[in-house]
């Protein structure tokens, strides 16, 4: 048993680092709510994060008490991410050392397969759940970023959205993109320490405010087939506050349109972003304008009627006052929408740049099972908070040990404006 005990954690610790260390995401993510399944009372499969309460002020000595609106996110299961294989006992017994050590051709073999299969689908998932979630893009769709310059300009909505320069800033770009950047920035830094990592693997750690990793996994986007010169069809749709003391918030608002093209057929696909005339974005504390038009999301596939009609969830809602007011004013009646994630049927790569707390990730423990030839579990809270399960049994049918490794997770963008999408 005791031997059991050492094999099966030195192989499920080992996995785990090595999918630790093969992802972009992992580790750059907020896991606050970690702990949220260890007491005696479970939230089920999902838990609500909670975002910062935003206030309006006053000048004066009057007091003017304000309602204070709670926002939250709920942050759901998924289901179980694992894989499976059968390794025999006399190789298993041959390959892990007493004193922990594994052999290298048994790690190349099995373990760092599993831990770059397990690293690859939780990038590209989280990943995906921020591109269908962040709704401020940058760059012109179909040109990569190739320079110096292209990475501040990815990260200057996040500063308009005063995101703050903590060092806990990050963005995953995809391979092209990284070979161009680092090849451009040969001239820019001159320390050596830095420089040398750089030209080592490719990869650049620190620069332009944020840390970066190049990842294969980064999702892509296809824009929906369009048609049309779409319009906003009612004035004032969207929330405005009441009072000086009310504080409307809504996620999402379902935007009437029309102008389409007449025929009953999909439009919009859930991640096409938008922008639309004379709606601007503002800053989130003083509320001045940026100058610049905000940027919507489509939060699902959306169609068009036999008149060209379209009504379109997006996110962020239109907040034109309160305390979370996050745009000039709600939109006229006509006011143009221009579709700004690309060409109609056309696929981008997305590169991403968040901040760690725009996504929550959360990964239980799960249940170790009893009589089985090994089980363990686990879970290294600097590591990305993420938890895994190794478990080995018997198959007596066809004289196997088949071993199984799991991933209980769950994860949401919590703070959409922590986010930008900058396109290929």
């Amino acid at each position: 048993m005791a031997n059991a005990l050492v094999t099966s954690t030195v192989i499920t610790n080992e996995v785990l680092r090595i999918a630790h260390n093969a992802s972009a995401f992992l580790g750059n993510v907020n896991t606050d709510y970690k702990e949220a399944w260890t007491g005696d009372v479970k939230p089920g499969s999902t838990v609500k994060a909670r975002a910062p309460v935003q206030f309006t002020h006053r000048d004066g000595e009057t007091a003017s008490v304000q309602d204070i609106t709670e926002r939250s996110t709920d942050v759901t299961l998924q289901p179980l991410l694992g894989l499976d294989f059968a390794v025999g006992s006399t190789e298993l017994a041959t390959s892990v050392g007493s004193n922990g050590s594994v052999d290298k051709a048994f790690k190349e073999r099995y373990l760092k397969p599993a831990g770059l299969k397990l690293a690859a689908l939780l990038d590209y998932r989280i990943g995906t759940l921020m591109k269908n979630s962040f709704h401020q893009m940058v760059g012109t769709p179909g040109t990569p970023p190739a320079t110096f310059a292209d990475l501040l300009n990815a990260g200057v909505p996040l500063d308009r959205m005063s995101v703050p320069r903590d060092g806990m800033r990050m963005a995953a770009i995809e391979p092209g993109a990284n070979a161009s950047i680092v090849a451009g920035l040969s001239g820019l830094f001159n320390n050596k320490e830095v420089l040398g990592e750089q030209y080592k693997t490719g990869i650049i750690k620190t620069g332009a405010g944020l840390d970066l990793a190049m990842s294969q996994n980064v999702p892509s986007h296809t824009v929906g087939p369009l048609g049309g010169t779409p319009l906003v069809n009612g004035a004032n749709q969207g929330l405005i506050n009441a009072g000086a003391t009310d504080n409307p918030y809504g996620a999402t608002t379902s935007l009437v349109t029309d102008g389409w093209t007449a025929a009953a057929a999909l439009r919009l696909n859930q991640g096409d972003t938008f922008t639309i005339a004379g709606v601007f974005s503002v800053n989130p504390e003083t509320k001045a304008s940026t100058g610049v038009l905000q940027s919507f999301l489509v939060t699902a596939n959306t169609s068009s009627d036999g008149s060209g009609n379209a009504t379109i969830v997006i996110s962020p809602a239109i907040i034109a006052g309160g305390a979370y007011q996050n745009v000039t004013a709600r939109p006229a009646d006509n006011a143009a929408i221009t579709v700004t994630s690309g060409a109609a049927n056309t696929t981008y790569t997305n590169n991403l740049i968040w901040h760690r707390d725009a996504f929550t990730f959360v990964s239980p423990k799960q249940e170790l099972p009893g009589g089985m030839d090994m089980a363990y579990q686990a879970s290294l809270a600097d590591e990305g908070g993420v938890s895994l399960r190794f478990v080995r049994g018997f198959d007596i049918t066809n004289n196997k040990f088949v071993s199984r490794f799991d991933i209980l997770w769950g994860g949401a963008v919590t703070l959409p404006n922590f986010g930008v999408r900058r396109t290929n």
